[in-house]
């Protein structure tokens, strides 16, 4: 209750001098608030999470276990530890703190967050993805946190938790070495840009990737690694730089492998292209349910781009030579479920399975 009250005066301070720190002296001589510095540096966090960091969530996001966090209105928190989403006793002080802070957070980036504008995707300084949508589209602001992965997880380590079986770590090593172009698949959450990361970590250090993303959010130690990150819209709606476009000029500067973290869209044409020139050894992911959901998956991406059936198989199968399916089981255990070989029969996209951890028997 009390740094909330000294919260409060230090808002009012604030709109008369723009210093925070002379604006928590005053505050504190205008309050008469005593207290041990114990008390004070405890306040000072408070204060510093609700002013420029993320309020109530700010111990949620220290969490190294924690890689979502989620807020479905003032007493509606979740996180996702690794086993599946758990709400949490995280609590505001009612719709309009929650608004505030989805505010204060895009106004951090430069982002426009407002009735005009109700919706932002962006990213914070430290790598995580903020969404934030506003009402009347949601009944209560809504605040989505992906958390940029904290440490990097080779294959060895996958191997280690189960993620990435034996059988399956050996084909993966082979593909990366004879330069095969890996598309990783699965659904949101189940572990696809880890495994992504992993996969980048084998590629011999004498080779130049290019890794292209809408954000920074692959992790690998790679010695020469070229990011290009994509550019939303300013606040009046120019000056936005998508994947497809950073896909051509990555072609441009001399790339061993061209990377991408994610096919959402029309850009998928712009890869295919270019791993149909030369360009051989990349990798991608793509969102798909299930692996036999990828041909079809890639036939709807590349019909945004004008591609037809035919021409997407053509181009598809010839760019592209393994489907690495990751899932996610029930308690959040992820784990590559299938590899599968991509080939083209008529005017549609086959898979042909080369390993598979069948449920219940043993990888």
């Amino acid at each position: 209750m009390t740094s909330s009250l000294l919260l409060h005066e230090i808002r009012a301070r604030l709109a008369e001098v723009p210093d925070a720190d002379a604006a928590e002296a005053a505050a504190r001589r205008g309050t008469g608030l005593l207290a041990d510095d114990v008390v004070l540096a405890r306040w000072r966090e408070e204060l510093d999470a609700e002013l420029v960091g993320a309020g109530p969530l700010e111990s949620l996001l220290a969490d190294p276990q924690v890689s979502d966090v989620l807020v479905n209105g003032p007493d509606e928190v979740w996180v996702d530890r690794g086993q599946g989403l758990r709400r949490v006793d995280v609590h505001f002080a009612g719709e309009d703190a929650v608004r505030l802070l989805a505010c204060r957070l895009a106004m951090r980036l430069g982002r426009r967050l407002d009735d005009a504008a109700p919706w932002v995707d962006a990213v914070l300084p430290d790598g995580t993805r903020l969404h934030a949508v506003l009402p009347p589209l949601v009944a209560s602001t809504t605040i989505s946190l992906r958390v940029l992965a904290r440490r990097r997880l080779d294959l060895p380590a996958l191997v280690s938790c189960g993620t990435v079986p034996p059988a399956a770590e050996t084909i993966l090593r082979t593909a990366v070495a004879e330069r095969l172009t890996c598309l990783v698949s699965g659904s949101t959450g189940c572990g696809k840009t880890t495994l992504l990361g992993a996969l980048i970590d084998l590629v011999p250090a004498d080779q130049r990737l290019l890794v292209i993303e809408d954000a920074a959010e692959i992790v690998t130690r790679h010695p020469h690694v070229v990011r290009l990150v994509a550019r939303p819209p300013n606040v009046e709606g120019a000056g936005a730089v998508g994947l497809a476009e950073l896909v051509r000029q990555s072609l441009r500067m001399r790339p061993d492998r061209v990377v991408v973290g994610e096919f959402r869209g029309a850009e998928i044409a712009e890869l295919l292209a270019a791993l149909n020139t030369g360009h051989t050894g990349g990798a991608a992911t793509v969102h798909a349910n299930t692996v036999a959901d990828v041909p079809a998956r890639l036939e709807a991406l590349c019909a945004l781009a004008g591609l037809d059936a035919r021409a997407t198989a053509i181009q598809a199968a010839a760019a592209i030579d393994l489907v690495v399916h990751v899932e996610r089981a029930s308690g959040g255990r992820r784990h590559v479920a299938c590899i599968a070989r991509l080939s083209r029969q008529g005017q549609s996209l086959k898979l042909a399975e080369v390993w598979s951890c069948r449920p219940g028997v043993p990888p």
